[in-house]
């Protein structure tokens, strides 16, 4: 590796974990943000988060971090930071994901279960700071970005003034129930890439949480059940969304009318996530190279 930032992460990663350290790339994600698996002498391996900072701010994930764990949700525990130069080492819970889990044939009624004990434990704590509002602007923001990028990118057809009109009326009613929703703590990308299963079980480890909103109490449980990369049957899918639903507290529960109305809700809001993907990975690929 030959890019400028690679002798401070070589010089960083030893100062913290002793000389001869061992850094290997690790997948990236959406952002500028790079990963590195950084072993040490003894064997421990930790991961090293490279968030430039003319590009990332690593004040939102270290706030957001620290109260999803005060909160009892399993995230990466954190060995050292230096915020000036976007460098984190975090605790490194292996390669096994959820996904990776179910292509080995494993048994996921354990991880559902955990996977909403976790959800609950959010959706229930007091953020420790302002978070953003997942609110109507941004939906329509989100959805935007299928007309901008997926329909002309990738599909080659550029929708008319009409067109774009039409679909921002067909979606306006279905928005607008969600933003009517009562507002929880939500992860925003709560799926199958971002819950590891860690070399000593579960409870889950939870990854990616930096871009937490306030939001409907749908929107994790939808991320989960309707994943982008995931396809489980619908018996199943109403099956966990119940089980949900009756675990939520009587304030949140009372703004729906039973369980037909809190499904409908929880598919309307993976049909608005899956709008936001489809531009998302459109401009990924056009704009960022990715």
């Amino acid at each position: 590796m030959t890019d400028a930032r690679w002798p401070l992460i070589c010089a960083w990663a030893e100062r913290h974990l002793g000389p001869g350290a061992d850094i290997r790339p690790l997948a990236g994600d959406a952002s500028f943000r790079r990963y590195f698996r950084v072993s040490d002498a003894r064997g421990d391996s930790w991961v090293l988060m490279d968030a430039p900072p003319e590009h990332e701010d690593v004040g939102p994930f270290l706030a957001v971090r620290g109260w999803l764990e005060h909160a009892g949700l399993r995230v990466p525990a954190l060995r050292a930071e230096e915020r000036e130069n976007g460098l984190l080492l975090l605790e490194d819970f292996g390669d096994r994901t959820w996904a990776g889990f179910r292509a080995e044939g494993g048994e996921l009624h354990p991880l559902f279960e955990d996977a909403l004990h976790q959800l609950r434990l959010l959706q229930t704590a007091e953020p420790e700071m302002e978070l953003p509002r997942f609110d109507m602007p941004r939906m329509q923001r989100e959805c935007d970005l299928y007309l901008d990028w997926y329909l002309p990118r990738v599909a080659g057809y550029s929708p008319t003034g009409a067109e774009r009109r039409a679909f921002h009326q067909a979606l306006l009613p279905h928005l607008q129930a969600l933003a009517g929703l009562p507002a929880v703590p939500v992860h925003l990308d709560y799926h199958s890439r971002n819950l590891m299963l860690p070399p000593d079980g579960l409870p889950l480890g939870i990854i990616d949480f930096q871009d937490a909103v306030i939001g409907p109490p749908t929107y994790d449980l939808a991320s989960l059940l309707y994943d982008c990369y995931q396809d489980y049957p619908e018996e199943e899918c109403r099956r966990w969304s119940r089980a949900f639903l009756d675990a939520l507290p009587r304030k949140v529960a009372a703004a729906f009318d039973g369980f037909e109305h809190w499904h409908r809700m929880l598919r309307l809001t993976a049909l608005q996530r899956h709008i936001k993907a489809i531009g998302i990975f459109a401009r990924l690929a056009h704009r960022d190279g990715k």
